[in-house]
């Protein structure tokens, strides 16, 4: 019976068993549930143990937390969750809104993944770092929540795309660090005017594998943004291009080129793919020219604007003229526009000079020199000048046509051309004509003078022997004026021979 009563012990107890198994079962399914979601929310805070609460200032760093602490204070200002190993920042991170959290502290905690909705409670935040950690790409409108926001680190992380709307709702953004991640494109948008962040006082996108700048846009650029736009420490190619652009920026004392003088390296070209200084550009290798101060130019009549491109933005500005005489409202040539530049005009020889804008605010003073040169003559003088030179070209051009065509394309009358020889009775040349005579055609006979009428136009020849009845006083007595050359070539008559002799005579003339 003991033995029976064992057995049905056992019995009892193994049904007892079977069924605290079967209760206990369910909530052991639902205990990784309840884990995994204390995992997500995170332990309650703890102010004694784990963080340090300062009044509105919540400190829970270098706590190994792999969740932020649940159930934080609405009147928490500072969260400083810095140096954990808080790898995803979901939209549940905060069940309630933080309305007077403006500080947002998560370096150093491996953090890999944010929600498009991790910053819908806490839109007041204007200080948050996202520094030194895996985060890789910025999706699209990733922070337009945070329309207060002022300083953004994300410098240190593995970012290689950008979203060009990342940015984008930050109207009050200030500072942006995103040097050493993985960034090849620079981000133009985000300074480009129409495009920019207005507010946008510093972008340091140093130390990235940026190799393609854009020198045009930048050099366009004011010098208030110019003066916190950092870009060493990237790879562009060597080019005098680059070189001016850098030069340019040492010139007006820029803290984005002077800070970091010898980290402003390009690559030349090559195999090797050697690296030097962008400032040493103008010595060795590309021997680009030095660089140098520009000055305005202008003419006569014409209305010039002078920039006071200072570094800093929100300054107060005022000139002083040529002379260092103070700009007064009294100067109609000279007038101060409502940006801080100054309009002269019309200008005159006596506007030449250092023109002098003087930058001040409570914190920063800054003195800029521009240097005027006018030119004793009007742009449209220049041009009258241009249009006289070509003028004078096109008709010496003209003059030579016009003497080639009269040597070259004439009608030839002279008897030395083909075809235009005199007409003569015989091949043989007459001697008397030769000897006398210049033309037979050019004779004016006796009806021709009646014709005419008093003195009529003449043609001017020598009369032919055979009109005189003598000759150099000497007589033809045979009277053969009208005989020609007959015979052998070589015969002659003797009354021209003696005739022709008689040319050279000394023999005194007698009349």
């Amino acid at each position: 019976m003991g033995d029976s009563l064992c057995i049905s012990h056992r019995a009892t107890g193994a049904v007892l068993r079977r069924r605290s198994f079967i209760t206990v079962l369910p909530f052991a399914l639902l205990l990784p549930t309840v884990r995994v979601s204390a995992q997500l929310m995170g332990s309650p805070l703890d102010c004694h143990k784990i963080c340090v609460c300062a009044s509105n200032i919540v400190s829970c760093s270098k706590m190994n937390l792999t969740n932020i602490p649940s159930a934080l204070p609405q009147y928490t200002a500072v969260l400083d969750l810095s140096f954990n190993s808080i790898t995803r920042l979901r939209a549940e991170w905060t069940p309630v809104t933080l309305s007077r959290l403006h500080t947002l502290l998560l370096s150093n905690n491996g953090l890999n993944f944010l929600s498009s909705e991790a910053f819908v409670h806490v839109t007041k935040v204007q200080y948050l770092d996202l520094s030194s950690n895996r985060l890789h790409q910025l999706d699209e409108l990733i922070f337009e929540p945070l329309e207060h926001l002022k300083v953004l680190l994300l410098y240190n992380n593995c970012i290689s795309q950008i979203d060009r709307s990342a940015f984008s709702g930050l109207l009050n953004l200030q500072k942006l660090y995103l040097s050493h991640n993985q960034i090849s494109r620079f981000p133009l948008e985000l300074v480009k005017e129409r495009s920019r962040l207005e507010t946008l006082r510093l972008l340091d996108v140093s130390s990235n594998r940026i190799k393609v700048l854009p020198l045009h846009e930048l050099q366009a650029l004011p010098a208030w943004i110019k003066n916190g736009l950092y870009f060493h420490n990237n790879s562009p190619p060597c080019s005098c291009e680059l070189y001016e652009v850098v030069a340019r920026w040492h010139l007006k004392e820029l803290s984005s080129a002077t800070d970091f003088r010898r980290n402003h390296t390009c690559v030349l070209p090559g195999p090797q793919k050697e690296k030097m200084a962008i400032m040493d550009l103008n010595k060795v290798n590309l021997n680009c020219s030095e660089v140098t101060a520009m000055d305005k130019e202008a003419y006569l009549e014409q209305f010039l604007v002078l920039d006071c491109d200072t570094r800093q933005r929100d300054v107060k500005k005022s000139w002083a003229l040529p002379g260092n005489i103070p700009l007064s409202s009294a100067n109609k040539t000279a007038v101060m526009r409502l940006d801080g530049n100054l309009q002269i005009g019309p200008l005159r020889t006596d506007d030449s000079g250092v023109y002098t804008c003087f930058a001040t605010s409570d914190s920063f003073n800054e003195t800029l020199y521009v240097t005027v040169v006018v030119f004793n003559s009007t742009m449209n003088g220049g041009l009258e000048n241009l249009k006289t030179a070509y003028t004078t070209l096109v008709a010496c051009l003209v003059s030579v046509v016009m003497v080639l065509i009269y040597l070259y394309l004439t009608p030839c009358r002279c008897a030395c051309c083909p075809g235009q020889g005199l007409e003569k009775n015989e091949p043989q040349d007459s001697l008397h004509s030769s000897t006398v005579s210049i033309s037979q055609a050019h004779e004016e006979t006796e009806q021709e003078r009646v014709e005419g009428g008093g003195f009529p136009y003449r043609h001017v020849g020598f009369l032919e022997i055979k009109d005189q009845l003598e000759q150099n006083g000497r007589l033809n007595p045979i009277g053969e004026e009208d005989e020609e050359w007959q015979g052998d070539n070589r015969e002659r008559r003797r009354s021209d021979a003696e005739s022709v002799s008689s040319v050279c005579s000394d023999t005194p003339m007698v009349v």
